[in-house]
């Protein structure tokens, strides 16, 4: 199949390039960027115990990855239309494999959170211009549905890869982790040199460096500061300056975004009530999907002894149940409607990560992890796809690909700033209940009052469904969904 330089597609491949290949190279792109949302969390307590990491800083090596991940997205998908897809998928994975490999050789925490920051800046660019591969070369409708299924699919292989390679690699060695992505993205920097041609559009698309950048340091910098305010008390300077900055910087994107010209997020975008509320609930998921696997793991190895293989092990049932629960969703939100589907799901995942929060120091595997778990994972399962529609109900068509885009943002961002309020709260109660209690029984009641916290946020999520109008989601629920420029992360 011929494939020559067009002006109106924004990246182009070499004559006769088989599309396996270009999928091959999409999914390879996608599997790397979800799979290590997901890999480090298994390794945390040996990156703890190798490098010395506190729990602030074990944190950070989750949330300093969403941030620039999420800060990044739409600025990257922007730069691809600049300065040509092709450089900027190249960009990323350079970036993306350098990173990994100062993250696996750091020998502190501080090289190894700028890393992580780092391979998430990579992994924004990556993220978009793989979904461009498959845009550009598929001219055929029913092929580029078929191969916008597997890249999404690719999300969920991932998520569930993440937790069992982790176990597997971290037994090895916590670094393994981080050295798993150098031979992929060696081999995606090669296929990108090789079998892309660079773009030849006249169309230029100003880049709104400093909204992604305020957007990013704000939201860096609000992190910062709820982490440190368990250590350093809410009125320390250590404290008070970060969250000061993040405020001023927030404001300051708000205001680039009001009074540019080619701005990251078009105010008016949310003007749609739809899109508001739905950004508030993938919020929300963003919160829980980071948040149970990351205290999952710390109990896990800190309170029940498992060695990483067998926590990997122990929560791979969760990332099954996500696929399981996708693929319901999609049978479902046709007949009952986005809005019912959001409740639902809201209030089973309440229900299971409330039941998660009866957590004792010596749990039996089955009644305390096991159950659980796929009560709340499938309740957020079925949520993914019906807030998703129902935030692109309503939406212009010229704005889907910004509306699809913040929602994906909105879910990193969830993740990054969610952890670190859910840590903030663990390690509170954890010091208060240390004057009274043993170390695990201190533990295990601040991971008890998070999760509490966390089911609570599921609950106010499943109120907050409730004011979508059910008409226009419901209408929306027959309609194919947009491309998504973001990942699907379990």
């Amino acid at each position: 199949m011929s494939r020559t330089r067009d002006a109106s597609t924004p990246t182009v491949l070499r004559p006769n390039l088989p599309l396996g290949v270009v999928v091959a190279m999409s999914c390879l792109a996608l599997f790397m960027v979800v799979l290590d949302a997901t890999i480090v969390t298994v390794a945390l307590p040996d990156m703890q115990a190798g490098l010395g990491l506190s729990t602030d800083e074990q944190q950070w090596v989750v949330s300093g990855y969403l941030i620039t991940l999420g800060g990044f997205l739409l600025l990257a998908a922007r730069a691809g239309d600049l300065f040509g897809h092709k450089r900027v998928f190249l960009f990323g994975a350079v970036l993306f494999t350098l990173a990994s490999l100062i993250g696996g050789l750091a020998s502190d925490p501080v090289v190894l959170i700028a890393a992580r920051i780092a391979q998430g800046a990579g992994a924004s660019a990556l993220t978009p211009t793989s979904l461009s591969l498959i845009t550009a070369s598929h001219t055929d409708e029913r092929e580029r549905e078929h191969a916008l299924a597997l890249w999404s699919m690719m999300g969920g292989i991932a998520g569930l890869a993440g937790v069992v390679l982790g176990g597997v690699l971290t037994e090895l060695s916590w670094r393994w982790v981080l050295f798993v992505n150098i031979p992929p993205g060696i081999a995606l920097f090669a296929a990108g040199l090789l079998f892309l041609l660079p773009s030849d559009r006249t169309e230029r698309v100003r880049l709104d460096l400093p909204g992604a950048l305020c957007v990013t340091l704000g939201i860096g910098a609000l992190t910062y500061g709820l982490s440190e305010a368990s250590s350093e008390g809410w009125g320390s300077p250590e404290t008070l300056v970060p969250l000061i900055a993040a405020a001023v910087l927030i404001v300051g994107f708000l205001m680039a975004e009001a009074k540019g010209s080619h701005p990251l997020i078009p105010l008016d975008l949310l003007r749609p009530r739809t899109l508001r509320i739905a950004n508030v609930l993938m919020f929300c998921l963003g919160v829980t999907l980071t948040a149970l696997l990351f205290f999952l793991s710390l109990y896990c190895q800190q309170v029940l002894g498992y060695s990483a293989l067998r926590t990997g092990m122990a929560m791979l049932p969760v990332t099954v149940i996500f696929i399981v629960g996708g693929l319901t969703s999609r049978q479902l939100v046709p007949v009952v409607g986005p809005r019912r589907m959001l409740v639902a799901g809201g209030l089973i995942s309440a229900a299971g990560i409330a039941w998660l929060a009866t957590i004792p120091t010596h749990s039996a595997y089955v009644t305390h992890i096991l159950l659980p778990n796929l009560v709340g994972g499938f309740g957020v399962s079925i949520m993914l796809l019906a807030v998703t529609i129902s935030g692109t109900s309503g939406v212009a068509p010229r704005n889907a690909g910004a509306a699809s885009g913040l929602l994906n943002t909105s879910r990193q961002i969830g993740g990054a700033v969610g952890l670190a309020v859910l840590v903030n709260i663990a390690s509170t109660v954890t010091s208060h209940a240390s004057h009274d209690k043993g170390r695990l029984d201190a533990l295990v009641q601040g991971y008890r009052v998070a999760f509490l916290v966390n089911g609570g946020l599921m609950l106010v999520a499943a109120l907050a469904a409730l004011a979508l109008p059910a008409v226009a989601a419901e209408e929306k629920a027959s309609e194919p969904l947009g491309n998504e420029t973001a990942p699907t992360r379990p």
